[in-house]
């Protein structure tokens, strides 16, 4: 299992666990970034916990501020929209913006059978 897999997998066991994920807001709306691995796709990042979506509000997103996400909202309102606009879900990417990009339908799957 990668390094990415298995931050996945704690990623969905948290929001599971707690009910709720976090991203980043201003005025201008949510951080979303472009892909590491697919030509002209977008992804959102999400993370399982305020204080690691926090840590990211610096440089470029110095203005945005973590936000709270109900897990029902993402499951039932996020995860469709996502997935109407073709963008992809980055959960609980590091320090350097890496990690896994997933389809938030499959986000769906996986919530679904746990």
């Amino acid at each position: 299992m990668t390094q990415w897999q298995k931050s996945y997998d704690t990623f969905l066991a948290t929001i599971q666990r707690t009910g709720e994920l976090w991203s980043l807001s201003c005025e201008e709306g949510w951080v979303i970034c472009d892909s590491a691995e697919f030509e002209d796709t977008e992804v959102m990042p999400f993370w399982s916990s305020k204080e690691e979506a926090q840590r990211h509000c610096v440089d470029q997103w110095a203005e945005y501020q973590a936000e709270r996400i109900s897990l029902t909202d993402f499951v039932e309102l996020w995860l469709p929209n996502l997935a109407e606009d073709d963008i992809l879900v980055g959960p609980d990417w590091n320090d350097e913006l890496e990690g896994l990009e997933v389809e938030p339908g499959d986000i769906a799957e996986s919530l679904m059978e746990a």
